[in-house]
């Protein structure tokens, strides 16, 4: 026993703190350099651009497919797609992403980077899915949005941790006005205004940006002091005003009227969120049917209807499930084996 437990721990002496920091240096090192090979793993041998015949049109659903890491689409018709459970009637042959937002004019796709450190494109493609510009950004790629008109594009990557539900994580989000080439590398310089006055703190991380309809008003999350904050966004005046606490990822409803976000309701890391959506004009907040906690910028597919990932029901990967945005209903399964969903309409010249 007292081989495992001594009486007294002996002082380290100056080498052997040395050899502590190093052997730590190390060990955080192998932590990303685990990622990083499980994400070139991942992505080993795909083909890396969309295939010539497949680009946006729809109507259709636009994600993720977990079995090769490649944007698909499948029919949707409202809240419906075909055959979800099998997969039936999924095309296959998008760009590899890992995360996957889109707009009927653009797209944006964000793809790890392998290395020992951990890096993110981002890749801006027009409408037939063709690279228009690529932006390389250290982080691991968590949240995609492309504003309706496909003018604005953000992007948010963990610089830090791997999770929203650990306070150890720092983020770095970034927004591209595509029409005059303007990259807006960070958020944290915004002027940030909370309850009426000015906010200046160095722990202020931003996250999930929503783009109005004018592709100048936005809605963002930012944290400070261990608390997060909706804020609403000015990118003419390059302000930021907190509207209320505890909500994350929002987004911005068609008709700009609601708000779709996840709130923390338990302080349990493997459970901490539910699905809510905001009444912009009367601040009011209604729970959604999807009890399961969601961890996910969920996506709407219309005016009422949203969708969001989950964990996948094989115990890997995630799918994609359906929920009324107006808290009735039933959460069904939309896609299985699948995640980034994005709603994308028919070219207007198809009526």
């Amino acid at each position: 026993m007292s081989a495992r437990f001594p009486k007294a721990a002996t002082p380290l002496g100056p080498r052997a703190r040395i050899a502590v920091v190093v052997a730590a240096v190390l060990l955080l090192a192998g932590g990303s350099v685990g990622y990083v090979m499980h994400a070139g793993q991942r992505t080993k041998g795909q083909r890396t651009e969309a295939d010539a015949s497949f680009t946006l049109g729809g109507p259709a659903l636009y994600f993720r497919d977990t079995a090769g890491g490649r944007v698909a689409h499948q029919p949707l018709t409202g809240a419906r797609t075909t055959d979800a459970r099998t997969g039936g009637g999924r095309t296959r042959g998008g760009p590899a992403c890992d995360r996957f937002y889109a707009s009927d004019a653009g797209a944006l796709c964000l793809r790890a980077r392998p290395g020992v450190l951990p890096k993110t494109y981002a890749i801006v493609l027009d409408r037939q899915l063709r690279e228009k510009r690529r932006i390389t950004v250290p982080g691991v790629p968590t949240r995609a949005r492309v504003s309706a008109s496909g003018r604005m594009l953000s992007w948010t990557v963990f610089a830090t941790g791997d999770s929203y539900a650990t306070t150890s994580f720092s983020t770095r989000t970034a927004i591209l006005d595509q029409r005059t080439g303007y990259l807006i590398k960070s958020m944290e310089n915004i002027q940030l205004t909370i309850d009426g006055a000015r906010y200046h703190a160095p722990d202020v991380n931003y996250w999930g940006v929503t783009f109005a309809r004018d592709d100048n008003r936005f809605y963002a999350t930012v944290s400070t002091k261990g608390r997060t904050y909706l804020v609403e966004g000015n990118m003419r005046d390059w302000t930021a005003k907190a509207l209320r606490q505890n909500v994350e990822c929002p987004s911005l409803s068609p008709d700009n009227t609601r708000l779709a976000f996840k709130k923390k309701v338990s302080d349990d890391a493997a459970a901490p969120w539910r699905l809510y959506v905001l009444d912009l004009r009367t601040m009011r907040e209604t729970p959604l049917a999807e009890k399961h906690s969601v961890d996910d910028q969920a996506a709407w597919l219309d005016d009422g209807t949203l969708a969001y990932a989950l964990p996948g029901t094989g115990g890997w990967g995630s799918d994609i499930w359906t929920v009324p945005a107006d808290g009735t209903g039933t959460p069904r399964m939309a896609v299985e084996g699948g995640s980034s969903p994005v709603a994308v309409a028919a070219p207007a010249s198809a009526g």
